[in-house]
């Protein structure tokens, strides 16, 4: 498969299943991807929320896990645990903790979350939940407002996990 980027402006991931090389004539980027991903398995746990549509908890690729954005739903109830954005924090965290877990890693091998907010007013109060849990180790991490999010929750996490040892 081969894609063609055209512009002068470009944003360009590089994965460890990309093969990257450029041919820039007229500012035309070329890249080439790997036919085959390599390894592919999907995550799932009793421990963390059921996925509410088609979608995985976590999928293995190779050496990275990536999980799915996790609302904070107690996996036994399926509810939101509270409108508390604090306790809504620890428990997205808390699922996204038990679906790294399964995949036999821990919150310290964790690279890049994700964390999406209903009210960005709610950041400080968010950070300090996330603070103890990546208290040592600090992933990359981007936080965003959002308009609205699955069940009117007020914070959804993501991760990217590193499962090489």
């Amino acid at each position: 498969m081969c894609v063609c980027v055209c512009g002068v402006n470009h944003k360009i991931a590089l994965y460890r299943n990309l093969i990257y090389f450029s041919k820039i004539t007229k500012s035309v980027i070329y890249l080439a991807f790997k036919k085959e991903w390599g390894y592919m398995k999907v995550v799932n746990t009793e421990k963390a929320p059921k996925a509410l549509g088609p979608y995985s908890q976590g999928i293995i690729v190779n050496d990275f896990l990536f999980v799915s954005g996790q609302i904070p739903f107690d996996p036994l109830t399926m509810q939101k645990v509270s409108e508390n954005i604090k306790d809504q924090t620890r428990q997205s965290l808390e699922n996204v903790k038990a679906i790294v877990e399964s995949a036999g890693a821990t919150l310290k091998d964790v690279i890049r979350c994700g964390v999406f907010l209903k009210n960005m007013d709610d950041f400080t109060a968010m950070n300090e939940i996330y603070a103890e849990y990546f208290s040592e180790w600090k992933p990359a991490r981007s936080a965003v407002e959002v308009a609205r999010l699955p069940k009117d929750v007020l914070v959804e996490i993501e991760a990217i996990v590193n499962l090489r040892k």
